[in-house]
């Protein structure tokens, strides 16, 4: 039914302006304004919206994955602007952050909404 119906993910986020400037200005994500919230425009011409939610609550999974040739690289580029990593109980990170015993290498980090994000290291 939907086999050829084109499609997207959406995820809340509690200020506008401030995803506005996390996504498009620290991560470097073409982005435009869209009905009240932001089309995030990834590669591959993938898109997300990112709405505004007065009650918004933070995801309790990770919204959104960014696949990296280098995830070292990546984790260094996100620690130089400020941003810090997740670390989660139970799931062993090396100094960096980075879990790298699971399949792809990969370490979260958090958007200004508290929304989950990730880099993993894309297969080689």
């Amino acid at each position: 039914m939907f086999k050829q119906t084109r499609a997207f993910s959406s995820f809340s986020v509690d200020d506008v302006p401030a995803a506005k400037r996390f996504y498009g200005e620290t991560l470097g994500v073409d982005l435009s304004d869209q009905m009240g919230g932001l089309a995030l425009h990834l590669g591959g011409g993938h898109e997300v919206f990112v709405y505004p939610k007065e009650n918004h609550e933070p995801a309790s999974h990770t919204v959104l994955n960014f696949m990296v040739d280098d995830v070292d690289a990546a984790v260094d580029r996100l620690q130089a602007t400020g941003i810090a990593l997740e670390r989660y109980e139970g799931m062993e990170t090396d100094e960096k952050g980075i879990m790298r015993d699971e399949g792809a290498a990969i370490a979260w980090f958090k958007d200004p909404a508290g929304n989950t994000l990730a880099v993993l290291e894309a297969p080689a």
